[in-house]
């Protein structure tokens, strides 16, 4: 059918929004511009319908981690319109909140208070102020990525490729005021002597220690260990940031599995099922700073994010998610690397399961641009990435798997067509 309605939806954004979308996991020129839909009409299940009206099975960014159970969810959605038809927001508070703190403190049981806000980055960086105004000190030594706020880019003001290793490369502190440098250190995962280095480069300054339980490779147990005395000894929170992690191996945040002792974790993305929703816990010494801090907001009183979180979390729960999701994607690492060795490429995988990364040792840009293309012709969503749903079945990955080997079996002959643009994979300007 083509998707010329949805190129010329494209067009019409980069002429009036900066950057063509408000994510940039969602731009085109992540996949490859000029042949990628861009947008959606419906989305149901793991199906997504263009603007154009050809339809896909979703095995790329699934909501970019959002949309845990899958799209459109029948018992969110009810839980949802129950609070819309009756009101979402009023003078008075929701007791949604109140009851998504109960339960969110149940599965943690190492915590004891909780907040709200209503997307990833803002909860970190409502996390990172508490964590500030519990030390009264003012420098944060982390590790991973932590979202676009001004707290996190500022370790690229003294050093422009600080964020490099940590997931986008090419992060731009402009904007960033210039004062705040030298409050933002980073560290390796992994690295013991990397984080000391930044511990000493903070030294009575230390505020806390902020870094997701995993990214690609699991901590090593004297890594956790060092990471917890070291928090111990010196009397600063480590905070868990499981914006991405969080609910996808366990029914609540990867630390659990890992072997972690955090004293804060925050939430977002599983937790709502892809309506609004982010959550700070942590221990009540801690957390009761946040009454020492201007930390407030209108829109974090509405009720469809905590009405939508506490169905998302008591269903996956019941149903047991997150096995399916483990499974879905060990199935999809295990198709990758025989369908690579049966090409003759030579792929890199990584990522916990239910988030598992690909990428192509040869040309990965060009590579995955061509993987992207030729398997929406095929009906996928695809990339380098897969991002699991509960929606997902194994008949699905299947199919998935077959459409994948003839396409690879082209890229391995270096061979092939971009009828769009090469994938970008760092920071850059759209327009």
């Amino acid at each position: 059918m083509g998707i010329v309605k949805s190129l010329e939806m494209q067009s019409r954004a980069a002429a009036v929004i900066p950057g063509m979308t408000q994510l940039l996991s969602k731009r085109p020129d992540r996949f490859s511009q000029g042949v990628w839909p861009g947008y959606f009409r419906r989305a149901r299940g793991v199906e997504i319908e263009d603007l154009d009206g050809n339809r896909y099975l979703d095995f790329s960014i699934g909501g970019i981690g959002a949309t845990v159970l899958g799209y459109a969810d029948p018992d969110v959605n009810a839980a949802v319109l129950e609070v819309v038809n009756s009101g979402s927001a009023s003078s008075l508070n929701g007791c949604e909140e109140v009851e998504l703190a109960y339960q969110l403190l149940e599965l943690h049981p190492w915590a004891q208070m909780a907040r709200f806000a209503r997307s990833g980055g803002e909860a970190i960086a409502v996390a990172v102020r508490i964590a500030r105004a519990a030390t009264r000190k003012e420098v944060i030594v982390f590790c991973g990525y932590h979202g676009w706020m001004d707290w996190y880019l500022a370790a690229n003001i003294a050093k422009k490729d600080a964020l490099d290793s940590m997931l986008i490369p090419g992060l731009s502190p402009a904007g960033v005021p210039a004062s705040l440098g030298g409050t933002a250190l980073p560290f390796k995962f992994n690295d013991i002597a990397g984080f000391d280095a930044a511990i000493s480069a903070a030294g009575d300054n230390l505020a806390g220690i902020v870094m997701e339980p995993m990214r690609n490779y699991p901590p090593t147990p004297e890594f956790i260990a060092h990471l917890e005395a070291t928090a111990r000894h010196l009397h600063v929170p480590l905070v868990m940031d499981e914006v991405s992690a969080g609910f996808r191996i366990c029914s609540g945040g990867m630390h659990k599995k890992l072997g972690y002792h955090p004293d804060m974790a925050v939430f977002a993305k599983a937790i709502g099922n892809g309506y609004p929703i982010s959550a700070v816990i942590g221990k009540a010494e801690i957390m009761s700073a946040a009454q020492d801090s201007f930390i407030t907001s209108t829109n974090w009183t509405e009720r469809i994010g905590p009405a939508a979180a506490l169905a998302t979390i008591d269903k996956f729960c019941h149903v047991n998610a997150s096995e399916h999701l483990v499974a879905l994607g060990q199935k999809v690492k295990a198709g990758w690397l025989a369908i690579a060795k049966e090409c003759g490429l030579e792929i890199e995988i990584s990522g916990i399961d239910p988030m598992a990364h690909m990428t192509f040792k040869a040309d990965n840009n060009r590579a995955r641009a061509y993987y992207t293309q030729e398997m929406l012709k095929r009906g996928f969503l695809a990339g380098n990435l897969f991002y699991a749903m509960y929606a997902h079945t194994f008949e699905q990955v299947d199919r998935y798997l077959e459409e994948t080997l003839p396409v690879w079996k082209k890229i391995a002959t270096g061979n092939y067509t971009l009828e769009g643009k090469v994938a970008e994979s760092g920071f850059s300007r759209l327009n």
